[in-house]
């Protein structure tokens, strides 16, 4: 399994931007299809985003479309979560993860960093 380890996580204002990193340890990291997920408080955990192991292919939650983007540098070992026109809503622990499967399914997923916390003020 791969090793994650996210960052980028801040207080953002409602309409302001960040972008989440996540480092992979590993030589294998190319081979691996990478998602993030995010939990709120008191809510379970939720699909944001996933993108195949060339970076060719990308999908996402019709609650981020548009707004977010998810992209790979496999010669860097990370993935990114471009966040822009943040909501309120968008508050919640966001994790990284890898996998063998292209899918949404979390349980798809069986390597998971510790998550960074991305807070959004109106």
């Amino acid at each position: 399994q791969v090793q994650l380890v996210e960052s980028g996580g801040e207080l953002v204002q409602a309409g302001g931007s960040l972008r989440l990193s996540c480092a992979a340890s590993g030589r294998t990291f190319s081979s691996y299809v990478m998602g993030w997920f995010r939990q709120a408080p008191g809510k379970e955990r939720e699909f944001v985003a996933v993108i195949s192991s060339s970076g060719a292919y990308t999908v996402y939650a019709d609650s981020v479309k548009g707004r977010f983007t998810i992209s790979r540098d496999n010669a860097k070992n990370t993935v990114y979560l471009q966040m822009n026109s943040l909501k309120p809503e968008d508050t919640a622990n966001y994790y990284c993860a890898g996998g063998q499967y292209y899918s949404r399914d979390q349980t798809r997923f069986g390597s998971w960093g510790q998550g960074t916390q991305v807070t959004v003020s109106s």
